[in-house]
């Protein structure tokens, strides 16, 4: 992987900088009871009132729910009181994406849990440097999150990201693992740890409903209102995960669900499962993007 020229770094910094901004504006504004639309709603629209364009649908995932939850259209559910509610947004900018996360905790008994992802992030942050390998990183945030009494998700990982890519090839583990990759000088990366109880299994599950779509093939299809469904998803969003509400009006409204269907049905389009935590234990999620550098990294988010 090549490092980015200096336009490329440029257009990443200011995905960040609109990321950051679109994260703190969003945080006050979650409470109990609200629903989720309301989030995904505001935080995608924060991003475009900055100039910038969602990377991913605004993801809202509560309590054992840990990743790949976003409103479907006209979704009615809202935030439980005493829930703990992880927020991951995504912003690119001509294709240069940048990804952050959060956690609003509304349960003072999992305040602790939070803080410890926080802290596995902190840790990583400030210890990754240039030709750092993955695993070390990996055992950094592992012992962080342990040593706070809580313990890491396995099977959920950060990534490099690129252009148009939120997974460009290289994944930052959670836990202690053996690998032989390293962090390179000038690459981009989404550090996000993700913390729970001890007795939970520690390990995410595929849940069947999924929310949040991405291109797979644009394949000939002869529904005309599919055809420009697809037309529609592949020149917005390329490569890119999108949700079904940002298809709406694209075609009549008696004939989407329909065109939906049938381009999942060929595999023109495929979903996300939904992800949640093996045991059903609630989970918490921090998470920034990094440039690496020689002695350190640059927080974009």
């Amino acid at each position: 992987m090549n490092s980015y020229d200096q336009e490329a770094i440029e257009k990443f910094r200011l995905s960040g900088k609109i990321l950051r901004e679109s994260r703190e504006e969003l945080k006050p504004l979650i409470r109990e009871n609200m629903p989720i639309i309301e989030v995904c709603e505001k935080a995608e629209s924060l991003i475009r009132q900055k100039g910038g364009k969602p990377a991913f649908p605004c993801n809202v995932s509560i309590n054992e729910i840990t990743a790949h939850y976003t409103s479907p259209p006209n979704d009615q559910t809202k935030i439980p009181e005493n829930s703990v509610v992880k927020v991951d947004m995504g912003v690119h900018i001509d294709g240069y994406v940048t990804d952050t996360a959060f956690t609003v905790c509304f349960n003072p008994e999992h305040m602790t849990m939070v803080l410890a992802a926080q802290d596995g992030l902190q840790a990583a942050i400030d210890t990754i440097h240039a030709d750092m390998s993955t695993s070390t990183i990996g055992a950094i945030i592992e012992k962080t999150i342990r040593n706070r009494g809580f313990k890491p998700i396995s099977n959920l990982t950060g990534h490099s990201v690129g252009r148009y890519l939120i997974h460009a090839g290289t994944s930052i583990p959670n836990i202690q693992q053996f690998t032989l990759t390293k962090v390179k000088k000038g690459q981009v990366y989404a550090i996000e740890p993700f913390s729970t109880l001890l007795e939970a299994a520690g390990r995410v599950e595929n849940q069947p409903t999924k929310t949040i779509f991405r291109l797979i093939k644009n394949k000939k299809i002869q529904n005309p209102y599919a055809k420009k469904l697809l037309k529609y998803i592949d020149d917005n969003f390329k490569t890119l995960p999108f949700a079904e509400r940002w298809l709406k009006d694209i075609v009549p409204s008696n004939q989407h669900t329909q065109a939906f269907m049938s381009l999942l049905k060929i595999k023109a389009i495929s979903g996300y499962p939904i992800l949640v935590e093996a045991s059903g234990k609630t989970v918490s999620q921090a998470e920034h993007t990094i440039i690496v550098e020689k002695d350190g990294c640059e927080v974009l988010t």
